[in-house]
């Protein structure tokens, strides 16, 4: 039996269960855990819901797409990094939510692509909800609150085995306000509301492999934070 994939499962069976928000000693898997959320909210009738933060990359709309999360391996940073590239979207750029899903990816842990490419799916507006979007000139963007190590990672660390966790592996809360805007008709649009999750992060020891740089593990469901 391969050591290195059991290694990768039993980081999968802790880090799954932490995110649930509950520590327990017999774990579930990420896969059961399926990290399952519902499309971006969708837009009301009569009004423009949506909105995006503006990144750097001009397009051939002039607003900006989507920027390259800066590397960096202090963990609090990386995290607020993350998150803020998580909410930022702007449907007046000529990139799509695909273009937005790829600068996290590009971000993430090589062992965990395919689940978190499922966990920032569910972040982002599907294809429909975007084309209607795209009608208002919808954008989001993010205002961090707070970003901490919740308590629950703490416990869940102790109890951990050898192995279970990536090196350097931790999670931070994030707090905050998200915020959207758009037009309908002429009449600008504004809406926000708090939102809560938690990102887990990988932020190894300088070394070859790493370059000593923070990666994505995972993400929980949008106000399922871990506390």
């Amino acid at each position: 039996m391969d050591p290195t994939a059991d290694r990768r499962r039993s980081r999968r069976l802790l880090i799954a269960a932490i995110t649930g928000g509950i520590v327990l000693l017999l774990l579930v898997g990420f896969g059961v855990y399926g990290l399952v959320r519902g499309p971006a909210d969708p837009v009301p009738p009569g009004r423009a819901t949506t909105s995006a933060t503006e990144s750097p990359g001009t397009t051939s709309t002039g607003r900006p797409g989507p920027e390259k999360i800066a590397a960096t391996g202090d963990p609090e940073e990386f995290a607020r990094r993350v998150a803020a590239a998580l909410f930022v979207w702007d449907t007046a750029s000529s990139s799509g939510p695909a273009d937005y899903a790829q600068v996290l990816i590009d971000a993430g842990d090589p062992s965990e692509l395919d689940a978190l490419a499922s966990d920032v799916r569910s972040y982002l507006p599907t294809t429909e909800a975007w084309a209607q979007l795209k009608t208002y000139q919808a954008r989001q963007w993010l205002t961090i609150d707070t970003a901490e190590v919740p308590k629950a990672w703490e416990t869940a660390v102790s109890q951990a085995a050898p192995g279970q966790l990536p090196a350097g592996a931790t999670a931070y809360t994030i707090t905050g306000t998200r915020h959207r805007s758009g037009t309908w008709g002429t009449t600008p649009q504004d809406a926000s509301r708090s939102v809560s999750f938690t990102v887990f992060i990988a932020c190894p020891r300088p070394a070859p492999e790493f370059h000593g740089t923070c990666s994505l593990v995972r993400l929980s469901d949008l106000d399922t934070p871990l506390r």
